[in-house]
């Protein structure tokens, strides 16, 4: 049947051609814009996958900065390690030369001296962006090394902890700060040192800090490590001067506080002031805890040896002898140890960046445009599309073959 009020052909013809533009459009957009998931009209599961992905890949970004940042750092430290243990050798050259008494022991220990002098010099001299990992002033530098995604989307940040290592030079004096309390916790402690195993749900133990062999002096400094974190109080002048019965108190007190600003989940550090020095470490979580510290007198470091070695006598010369293959192993360790953390910071690296190249690689899969394909199709769809006009032109001139039907 005919009509001259519905043309079915047109409307068919007319439908089909709206498919082929909005087609035509569709590729035309992913030839302009290289993607087939533009926007999340375009596909919003494939699109939020992606939008996840390129905010860690920017985050990647950072982590590759931080991880350069946390390399050149190290590796000053670790040259000024190994040049100070070049300077150490040259020493013990001359040493071992004034071992003889035939030898003007006044000039070798000016040497000596001048020797120890260039040491301090490269201590004070590496550090990088202001952070020196050799002069005793930090106890560890936490590296930014990658953001941890789980299956919920939940981000974490893992870091690369580089321990110091304390190579400064000073007047070296032991000193017992660190005592142990009655508990379920083990501590053991030498001269200067303490390793406290801190039991899980509810273990706990007090450590008393104590004047010692020494008295305290301004600069003094504790060091308490609790897992992967660091907190440390260095004795102040007020301190020193407010009495040497009161000044164990104070240091407890700003270890605490230096402790609690940490945030360490389930860890309780708690303070008496009528047990004097006392401080109670409780573990309420239910994993085991490590807590080790360090005293450092003021001025000393890791090669404060060097301060007492004098070869201008041939009791000094032997003193000395017996001395410096220990300073020389504590400098070796150090570059070690830090040669060791460079090149996990490498590894880190590249692993970031091969890391990054893949998911970058893996966005391109989902949202990229095939612009093979989309060439074919461009060319399909514009044949479509005149095929289409021409359809629709012979659908509108139907109505008029009708008239023939009234001549």
């Amino acid at each position: 049947m005919s009509s001259i009020l519905t043309n079915s052909g047109a409307m068919v013809a007319l439908q089909t051609l709206k498919g082929i533009n909005s087609g035509l459009a569709k590729t035309q957009s992913e030839i302009s814009t290289g993607k087939s998931v533009a926007s999340a009209k375009d596909n919003a599961a494939i699109w939020s996958i992606s939008k996840v992905m390129e905010s860690d890949v920017k985050g990647f970004s950072g982590i590759s900065d931080s991880l350069a940042l946390g390399e050149s750092t190290v590796a000053v430290a670790r040259k000024a390690s190994e040049t100070i243990t070049d300077l150490l050798t040259d020493m013990k050259e001359k040493i071992v030369a004034a071992q003889e008494d035939n030898v003007d022991r006044d000039k070798l220990q000016t040497d000596v001296e001048a020797l120890r002098d260039q040491i301090a010099s490269v201590v004070s001299a590496a550090q990088f962006n202001g952070l020196n990992l050799v002069d005793g002033s930090t106890a560890s530098m936490d590296i930014l090394s990658s953001l941890d995604r789980n299956s919920t989307g939940t981000v974490t940040a893992s870091t690369i902890t580089v321990d110091a290592q304390d190579l400064s030079i000073g007047a070296y004096a032991a000193n017992d700060v660190f005592g142990a309390g009655s508990g379920s916790a083990t501590v053991s402690t030498s001269a200067d040192t303490f390793v406290m195993s801190l039991d899980n749900g509810g273990g706990s133990d007090a450590i008393t800090i104590q004047n010692g062999a020494t008295a305290w002096a301004a600069g003094d400094k504790i060091t308490m490590r609790i897992g992967e974190k660091t907190a440390s109080y260095t004795v102040t002048a007020s301190d020193v001067d407010s009495g040497s019965n009161t000044v164990a108190d104070l240091v407890a007190v700003g270890l605490k506080n230096a402790i609690d600003s940490l945030g360490i989940a389930d860890l309780t550090v708690d303070y008496d002031s009528g047990s004097p020095g006392v401080l109670t470490f409780t573990n309420d979580g239910t994993d085991d805890l490590t807590v080790s510290g360090q005293f450092a007198n003021a001025g000393s470091g890791g090669l404060g040896e060097l301060e007492t070695i004098d070869v201008s006598t041939a009791t000094g010369a032997a003193t000395a002898l017996a001395n410096i293959e220990a300073l020389i192993q504590t400098a070796t360790d150090a570059a070690a140890a830090f040669g060791s953390a460079e090149g996990r910071i490498t590894t880190q690296s590249d692993f970031i960046s091969n890391l990054t190249d893949a998911m970058k690689t893996g966005i391109g899969a989902m949202v990229d445009a095939d612009m093979e394909e989309a060439s074919a199709r461009l060319q399909a769809l514009q044949t479509q599309q005149q095929l289409g006009i021409q359809a629709l032109s012979i659908a509108n001139q139907q109505p008029q073959n009708i008239l023939s039907l009234f001549q």
